[in-house]
């Protein structure tokens, strides 16, 4: 099981994976997740979605690194793959990345309804900065010093 940049090839597995991870949010939300209107082509293309493949791409995470600390913008894992730390996985992959590129923390947000991912990222270190709304979605705004 490996981790690599994703590749052009591989954008419509990409964009499955998320409307299929991000479907049960947008009923308990009442709105699609930003993640699922993201142009994926464009963040391929840009290098900045990663997939984690073990004979075919089960999980992905998109970053930012332009702003002096990496944003996490998107985790994704296939339902059926989900509950065996490919999530994890990918997180510890961004906080390898962020310090190679001598960042000194990460940030993320994710909508106040996910409320196990909050306790996700707690649980990994990441702690709340504020809230606010982003496109009519009320977000939880995290970070984690390395």
């Amino acid at each position: 099981m490996g981790i690599r940049p994703a590749e052009a090839a591989d954008r419509v597995s990409v964009e499955t994976i998320v409307q299929a991870a991000y479907e049960p949010w947008a009923r308990l939300i009442g709105a699609r997740p930003l993640p699922m209107l993201a142009d994926y082509g464009e963040l391929i293309s840009r290098g900045r979605v990663y997939v984690l493949e073990n004979g075919g791409i089960d999980a992905l995470i998109v970053l930012d690194a332009s702003d002096g600390e990496l944003l996490v913008e998107n985790v994704a894992v296939r339902p059926d793959r989900q509950g065996r730390g490919l999530g994890r996985r990918l997180m510890a992959f961004a906080e390898f990345r962020a310090r190679s590129l001598g960042m000194p923390a990460l940030r993320l947000y994710t909508n106040e309804k996910m409320v196990s991912n909050i306790g996700l990222y707690e649980s990994l270190g990441y702690r709340e900065t504020d809230r606010e709304a982003i496109e009519g979605r009320h977000v939880v705004r995290m970070r984690k010093e390395l």
